[in-house]
């Protein structure tokens, strides 16, 4: 993995219903080599809770699951583009593949970069590739935070 120089903690804020998801993405982040504080949220209407209530800390990065209840990541990615306090906020989609109409997914990506999504990871089956996703999607975040391109 690439050597990063940080002056400091990165924060990243990942909103995802899925305990096992949570569970495995936290301790991906304790074993790459970029410095990070993690908060996490169980569903999309804690995220935007959280995001109006941390308006003076926000996250650096926010990784975004699509199927959640209370409020679909669609929703949540909506709000935080169309408000002035977060829209500067990276957002990487963070769901699991379609890998059975790769065209929907296709056409999926396409209308989350429509809305502002920065970039999209499929969750990986495994915790090799979910750190490796992870570290190269900070990696974007810390060299050009508002850029927008499709990882994985």
């Amino acid at each position: 993995m690439k050597t990063i120089h940080q002056k400091s903690i990165m924060n990243v804020l990942l909103a995802d219903d899925d305990i096992d998801t949570r569970y495995f993405f936290e301790n991906a982040l304790k074993e790459i080599s970029i410095s990070t504080s993690l908060t996490m949220v169980g569903d999309g209407e804690k995220l935007m809770n959280y995001l109006n209530e941390n308006s003076d800390l926000l996250p650096q990065v926010i990784f975004l699951d699509l199927s959640m209840p209370r409020k679909t990541g669609f929703e949540c990615l909506s709000e935080i583009k169309e408000n002035p306090l977060f829209q500067n906020i990276p957002v990487v989609l963070f769901s699991t593949s379609y890998s059975r109409d790769i065209s929907y997914e296709q056409g999926m990506i396409t209308t989350l970069f429509e809305i502002g999504a920065n970039y999209y990871i499929r969750k990986p089956g495994n915790i090799a590739q979910l750190k490796l996703d992870i570290h190269n999607v900070l990696l974007m975040v810390i060299e050009n935070p508002l850029s927008t391109k499709k990882t994985n």
